[in-house]
């Protein structure tokens, strides 16, 4: 299919522009993000131990440092991945120590560090996956992550100029009901049922039957991250690829995010090796 790339909102950052006409090749996608139970077999099968999960190597990470700098405590070098602190009050948004933690021992298996588990949650996406993760799943899987492009096309659900998967402007239907679990204000807002994220396909899906293409988990996609469309304004497949740089693009915002997060054009980054209780995954596959 072909169609308009980029933002329909004036208040929104530059790196959404500009907006431009994009064909897509045929594609398969999963109609909901990988879950804490796939993943599972995953790792049951092949071993894999995840980005959070594995020992850090103070030798290897210095290598990358200025010389001579001194080694942390070990007590700093301990697996850990960023979680979102919920608070009991408004707090100062520009502090982030007062709303993010780096939580010792969090991971897949863990979200909220040691005392947490997946039990019962089969059906919840996996969260603390690195875009390298990402990567192993989706080679053991025979599929692969969707590029930039194929993700907004999927998550537009044939719709041009909307915001949202479901269209424009709202965030509920007619009958008050809320159509993507994230957070409309900022706070613990639960008017939707769940303070964290929820199982795959509680909400509506699109018009191509995907589900939770705006918040629940933000998602991978296999871009490097760049700051504008410029360098990337092909009319084929575009995608765009480096090595070099360490910054991968995510979509589609999280359960803790505010509406203009969720929006199909809003796009984000983070490093390829960082790992964060709100992000993961779904994959891709070449029609």
């Amino acid at each position: 299919g072909t169609f308009e790339m980029g933002s329909v909102n004036e208040e929104v950052f530059y790196d959404e522009y500009p907006k431009h006409v994009v064909k897509i090749n045929s594609f398969w996608m999963d109609k909901t993000e990988v879950t804490n139970a796939q993943f599972k077999k995953f790792v049951d099968e092949t071993g894999y131990i995840t980005t959070a999960e594995k020992k850090i190597d103070w030798d290897e990470i210095k290598k990358g440092l200025p010389k001579n700098t001194p080694k942390p405590n070990d007590s700093l070098l301990e697996p850990s991945s960023l979680v979102f602190k919920y608070t009991e009050s408004s707090v100062n948004l520009q502090d982030h120590t007062q709303w993010w933690k780096f939580q010792k021992g969090a991971n897949w298996k863990n979200p909220w560090g040691p005392g947490s588990s997946i039990d019962g949650k089969d059906d919840y996406p996996v969260v603390h996956i690195s875009w390298n993760d990402a990567q192993a799943y989706c080679e053991w899987a025979g599929n692969r992550l969707p590029s930039e492009a194929e993700w907004e096309y999927a998550a537009r659900g044939g719709r041009d100029n909307v915001k949202y998967p479901w269209g424009n402007p709202y965030t509920r239907n007619s009958r008050g009901c809320v159509l993507a679990n994230f957070k409309p204000g900022r706070g613990n807002y639960v008017d939707d049922g769940y303070a964290y994220t929820s199982p795959v396909g509680v909400f509506f899906p699109n018009d191509f039957g995907l589900y939770d293409m705006s918040g629940n988990v933000a998602e991978w996609c296999e871009d490097a991250y760049i700051d504008s469309y410029n360098p990337l304004v092909w009319d084929l497949n575009p995608i765009y690829r480096d090595d070099t740089n360490d910054k991968k693009v995510i979509r589609g915002g999280s359960c803790k995010d505010i509406a203009f997060f969720i929006e199909v054009a809003t796009r984000t980054f983070e490093y390829k090796d960082s790992t964060r209780a709100f992000i993961g995954f779904r994959t891709a596959m070449t029609h």
